[in-house]
């Protein structure tokens, strides 16, 4: 990938991974809201708030973050299976994303609910998903940041042809340069 169109797909991915970061802390002040709040209106609110917050911030932005992600993995010197932190990073953002797709559901049927009429003081609320959603993405940003040695065996494989293959044009080049 040349190296403006790597900085720019750099740059789109940390911004849709601190956007969706950002995002979860917002739903996760929702959420506390929501399950501790006694005042019936600001529940009810936080509620369809929190809906509104995963449909149209927190998922578009986890979707991005996966496609962009794994296009910037495969257009850097890292690569998607080379590095274990990298593949910890991909499972562990691929996990995320599939837990929000599926609790979505649930976090619809508490919006409708909440804005049904009914008391929505007695709705359990997500605090456990959003807690830990944020724990992953915590994780995540540590993995990107501090980058843990150890090759995977495949980028192990890949590091050894890459230093076969410079020796080979090393040798090569050695042998067309006119002896002194």
């Amino acid at each position: 990938m040349p190296p403006r169109l790597r900085r720019a797909v750099l740059t789109t991915h940390v911004v849709t991974s601190v956007g969706w970061l950002g995002a979860v802390l917002a739903y996760l002040v929702l959420d506390v809201t929501a399950v501790v709040g006694r005042d019936l209106d600001r529940v009810r609110s936080a509620y369809v708030a929190m809906e509104l917050t995963v449909l149209y911030a927190i998922v578009p932005l986890a979707l991005a973050s996966v496609i962009v992600g794994i296009v910037n993995a495969l257009g850097s010197p890292w690569g998607l299976f080379r590095h274990y932190w990298v593949l910890v990073k991909l499972l562990l953002t691929l996990v995320a994303t599939a837990v929000l797709v599926l609790e979505t559901q649930t976090i619809r049927a508490l919006a409708e609910a909440a804005a049904s009429g009914a008391d929505p003081r007695e709705l359990p609320g997500t605090l456990p998903h959003s807690v830990g959603g944020l724990v992953v993405l915590l994780l995540v940003t540590v993995l990107s940041i501090y980058k843990p040695r150890g090759l995977t065996r495949y980028g192990w494989c890949k590091q050894q042809e890459q230093r076969r293959n410079r020796g080979e044009q090393s040798t090569a080049l050695m042998a067309r340069q006119p002896d002194s």
